[in-house]
């Protein structure tokens, strides 16, 4: 099926771990673009014991989760007989995601070891800055939560070849990460951008009433 020359380019989302260490081993680009996505804002206030007065104040951008459902294919690569396909499956792609919530190996065997010797304050591992990325206009600094990968269908040595993984994710903002972090930066420069689309939302909406 050849596709239309005049039809634009669909970009993917990816999720994108940023690890300097191993710059490969968290970039998972979206075989296939989920149909639908769910975004949760919940206002940060001051709560419910605020001085008379203050209740319209806001303690920092709003508490934002994303969920989405990822679907990822081997067919096409097995038919191509294409490797990690043809040995793997799905393996890379499922690990690639689940490596966002282990600390790294070498870290925690140091830590033990540290631990072993007799060192009592060890700092806990970090896990990559992670990105959202979906589209130009949506760069947002994220911490995967959990995933459920609901694995399909297996080849001869079950490999899984086809699947589905349900993603939720936190959207951490400079009010979680520092304004001068490279993920709060991010996150700003998205508001800003938030901010630009509601005032041509806005143009736009009293030209329609007058016009």
């Amino acid at each position: 099926m050849t596709t239309f020359p005049g039809s634009p380019q669909v970009q993917k989302g990816a999720i994108i771990g940023l690890d300097p260490f191993n710059p490969l081993a968290s970039v998972i680009v979206f075989q296939y673009n989920p149909d639908t996505m769910t975004r949760t804002l919940t206002a940060r206030t001051t709560g419910g014991t605020a001085d008379r007065g203050e209740a319209l104040r806001l303690k920092g951008p709003p508490e934002e989760k994303i969920g989405l459902e990822v679907e990822i294919d081997a067919t096409d690569q097995l038919e191509r007989a294409q490797f990690p396909a043809t040995a793997l499956g799905l393996y890379p792609t499922l690990a690639s995601l689940e490596m966002l919530l282990y600390p790294k190996s070498a870290l925690t065997i140091a830590n033990e070891v540290l631990a072993t010797a007799g060192v009592i304050e060890i700092i806990p591992p970090e896990a990559p800055l992670t990105l959202f990325v979906w589209g130009v206009k949506r760069v947002l600094p994220v911490r995967l939560t959990s995933f459920t990968i609901t694995e399909e269908a297996y080849d001869p040595d079950l490999n899984p070849i086809r699947a589905k993984v349900r993603l939720d994710l936190n959207v951490l903002s400079y009010h979680d990460l520092g304004l001068l972090s490279v993920g709060g930066a991010l996150f700003m420069a998205h508001q800003i951008s938030k901010e630009v689309m509601a005032t041509i939302g806005g143009v736009s909406t009293i030209a329609g009433v007058v016009g």
